[in-house]
């Protein structure tokens, strides 16, 4: 109550909540995001589709990356920008799917995927 006679509704901004000062600045959100829209190489980042810990290993290992980021900022920087695990995460459709099968690959299909759905 005291802030807010003080400062009227510039009170109700948000401003930082303790813990460790913020490290990265616009150049560093725009380096993440732009590592996140990157579809990953399976061959070199170990994944078909980012988490944020096979994120945060693209972002530490890359010459012009981000040594020292942790997954919160990751998800923090993610969730401002409007986007969520569950939009994101997967590339694959719905009741497909590839295994090895005596030494090859074959697409296998469940036929009730649809039904599944709800």
């Amino acid at each position: 109550m005291k802030r807010f006679n003080a400062e009227g509704l510039r009170a109700l901004d948000p401003r930082h909540g303790g813990g460790p000062k913020v490290e990265y600045g616009p150049e560093g959100t725009e380096r993440i995001l732009w590592e996140f829209r990157r579809r990953p190489d399976p061959g070199q980042d170990g994944t078909a589709t980012w988490s944020l810990t096979t994120l945060q290993k693209a972002l530490r290992a890359a010459p012009e990356g981000l040594p020292k980021v942790s997954t919160w900022t990751i998800l923090r920087v993610l969730h401002e920008a409007g986007s969520t695990s569950q939009n994101d995460r997967t590339r694959c459709e719905t009741g497909k799917v590839k295994r090895k099968q005596k030494g090859e690959t074959v697409e296998v299909v469940d036929p009730h995927a649809e039904a599944k759905k709800g």
